[in-house]
């Protein structure tokens, strides 16, 4: 069966919302190496007020100093963290040749609370982002940083961990597409099957649950902790590219539980929340996923920072997910 599945994967996956080939990424996420970062701002200002207002601040990477406004963002984590994640918006065009030339806005993920055994969640969420960028360019990069929070006078704040993630116009123009702009609600029928296969398939392997490809909150444009691509064509579907996550039981935070209604008792209990309709392009994904097992599970081995300890349960977690693909276990159900 899985000898079948492997040769109808190349079909498959290269059906559907085509996109152009990959073109680089620009200067800031062009590498894996960490950087380091100061900034320079009204820090306890952003920690006991969440409004989401920009307050000018610098940034200063590589001895160059970058005016920037910081904005509170994450509707959970503003409400229930030590320090919100920010909004990093470059206020002047940044010079030619530098590290944040062509960047605007950029979202950061800040430490969310001051413990350093919390740093090893931050550097968890950053290796899930690693792994989809294995399954596939059409996913956000993301940049390692070590931060020196300082306060307006310049005093030291505090020195954490975190990691800039590209912005989806850019993910957008490697990939040789653009970004749909939908409302709240869009039909299964749009989503393209190789896309959405793709998109549940990784989230079982973290064992996410804070996602929806197809819905977002009335009001906002979908999808929750997913965003929308496009090539523009009459009647072509959407890709989905997930980002944000926290709540997987790969990351495994204290405050994260599963959403009413699914039927587990543990974010790290896997239960696969694909759609049945993508079944045939799921299938041969997974066909695909399999013979990569030891590259997935060696991505924590690299990751700077990340305890011995965590990397060994990181990648056991990731293990078991390629032991139930093999089983036949993960694609027994899917959602109609």
């Amino acid at each position: 069966m899985w000898k079948w599945l492997i040769a109808a994967a190349v079909a498959l996956v290269g059906s559907g919302a085509a996109a152009a080939p990959s073109a680089a990424p620009t200067p800031l996420f062009a590498s894996d190496a960490p950087i380091h970062v100061m900034i320079k701002g009204p820090m306890s200002s952003l920690a006991s007020n969440h409004a989401e207002i920009a307050r000018p601040a610098t940034m200063t990477v590589d001895s160059i100093t970058y005016p920037i406004t910081l904005s509170p963002r994450g509707i959970f984590r503003k409400a229930n963290c030590d320090f919100p994640p920010l909004r990093v918006e470059l206020t002047t065009p940044a010079p030619p040749g530098s590290l944040f030339h062509h960047q605007h806005r950029l979202k950061l993920t800040a430490f969310c609370k001051k413990s350093e055994a919390f740093q090893q969640k931050i550097l968890l969420e950053y290796a899930a982002y690693r792994l989809y960028n294995l399954m596939t360019p059409l996913s956000f990069r993301a940049r390692l940083a070590n931060i020196d929070y300082l306060d307006e006078t310049g005093r030291p704040y505090i020195s954490r961990v975190g990691f800039f993630v590209e912005d989806i116009d850019d993910v957008a123009r490697r990939n040789g597409l653009t970004v749909a702009k939908m409302g709240s609600l869009i039909p299964m029928q749009t989503i393209d099957p190789v896309s959405g296969a793709r998109f549940a398939l990784f989230e079982d392997m973290i064992s996410n649950y804070d996602w929806s490809m197809r819905a977002a909150p009335k009001g906002q444009a979908c999808c929750h902790n997913a965003r929308l691509l496009t090539n523009g064509a009459a009647g072509s579907q959407l890709i989905v590219v997930p980002y944000d996550f926290d709540f997987s039981g790969l990351v495994d935070v204290p405050y994260a539980e599963p959403p009413e209604g699914i039927p587990v008792s543990s974010v790290r209990q896997r239960t696969y929340r694909g759609y049945c309709a993508h079944f045939s392009s799921a299938s041969a994904i997974a066909a695909q996923l399999l013979p990569r097992r030891a590259e997935f599970t060696g991505v924590f081995a690299t990751i700077p920072g990340l305890d011995p300890g965590q990397q060994a349960k990181a990648a056991s977690f990731i293990d078991g997910f390629f032991n139930d693909l093999g089983g036949g276990k993960v694609l027994r159900n899917c959602l109609n």
